[in-house]
């Protein structure tokens, strides 16, 4: 297959910044070039060819959805509807206790949990297919499935990208989308809406049978897993509007436009559930980790409330004009490290061998490089 594939007009040196977070796994050597082989290859589409600043966007946005989809198999094995609608994929047997903790938060958690692992998965594979179509190569990470899997009733037994069992959750996007005078993109920063979340290594699934057998404790194990969700989401509805100001090909442009938006209303449905988390009789204390606790958020701060999930207008572009509901951040500078690098911030990589955090380095930086006509 003839590659339809452009160079890029300017050469960019690769950046510098935002390196540290992916460098935490060291800088191993990547050995073969990673292609997917169970996509039959398609007659190409659009008629312009793509820069290769469009091809290394369209292959992190495939690597950050395949990691999500590992991760949502998990939270679905135990936690979400199991069927066969993606026959190998979403089969679990599910957890009883864990699903009743979600369900105390919301009776649809399954549900929601079951369509977020679809959409994910539909995404990456799309990606991946219409980056063959084009004769460019696409992104399989199948050979860093080397983390363990929980142990509980539910989970099925194989190889992971992510690690959900040690999370340092970022509560911040709760106070950021809360925000009228604050915009990340100004440099601004947030408090944490669960500090305790932030600090330390917490399961967001039961590691084992014996994390179901305390009410609270499994209870905090599910809101821990209410506010993942937020995080994880939140990411994804800023990346692709950030790297779609550095996109050439319009199809591209239009993939990025179409996909991004299904990421915020995930986050959209994330936000309300999360709400449940800190309001009572939900906000519990773990007894089982004692420095953890759900505070009841709309008793410390109006602006707080859980059924606050519209985006508060803040400041954008500049501090002069009107304050707009925007999603925030869109700074596209480095846009694509800094999702990776919050992922392994959270702990999601926890376990990951060095050349995995290479490859996603190496992929970052390309998009990044990336420039609109270029």
């Amino acid at each position: 297959m003839e590659y339809n594939v452009q160079p890029s007009k300017k050469s960019t040196g690769r950046r510098s910044f935002l390196r540290k977070g992916l460098a935490v796994g060291g800088a191993g050597a990547i050995g073969a070039a990673l292609v997917v082989k169970g996509f039959p290859a398609l007659a190409a589409h659009g008629s312009s060819s793509l820069t290769q600043g469009d091809v290394a966007i369209l292959r992190v946005l495939a690597a950050l959805e395949t990691i999500e989809t590992d991760l949502w198999q998990q939270y679905n094995e135990l936690g979400g509807i199991q069927d066969n609608e993606i026959p190998g994929v979403l089969g679990g047997s599910g957890n009883a206790a864990y699903t009743k903790a979600l369900q105390n938060l919301d009776m649809d958690m399954p549900q929601y949990i079951h369509d977020n692992t679809d959409d994910e998965f539909s995404h990456f594979t799309f990606l991946n297919a219409y980056l063959v179509s084009k004769g460019a190569e696409q992104v399989n990470l199948d050979q860093f499935r080397t983390l363990p899997s929980s142990q509980a009733t539910g989970a099925r037994q194989i190889g992971r990208l992510t690690n959900l069992m040690q999370l340092t959750v970022d509560t911040s996007w709760w106070t950021r989308y809360r925000s009228d005078a604050k915009n990340p993109d100004f440099g601004d920063t947030f408090p944490q809406a669960v500090p305790d979340l932030a600090e330390g290594q917490h399961p967001a699934i039961p590691r084992s049978d014996a994390d179901t057998t305390s009410t609270d404790h499994i209870q905090a194990i599910a809101n821990t897993a209410a506010f993942h969700f937020g995080f994880i989401e939140e990411n994804g509805t800023s990346l692709y509007p950030a790297l779609a100001q550095r996109v050439t090909n319009r199809e591209v442009l239009r993939i990025l436009l179409s996909i991004g938006p299904s990421e915020t209303m995930h986050f959209q449905v994330w936000h309300d559930k999360a709400g449940a988390a800190v309001s009572p009789p939900f906000n519990v204390k773990d007894p089982q980790k004692p420095d953890l606790v759900f505070p009841d958020l709309s008793a410390a701060n109006d602006d707080f409330k859980a059924n606050l999930i519209m985006p508060e207008p803040t400041i954008f572009l500049s501090r002069t004009f009107p304050k707009v509901s925007i999603i925030r951040p869109t700074e596209t500078e480095g846009a694509a490290m800094g999702a990776f690098n919050g992922f392994a911030a959270d702990g999601l990589f926890r376990g990951q061998s060095p050349a995995f955090f290479a490859f996603l380095r190496e992929l970052a930086e390309q998009a990044d490089a990336a420039q609109h006509g270029g």
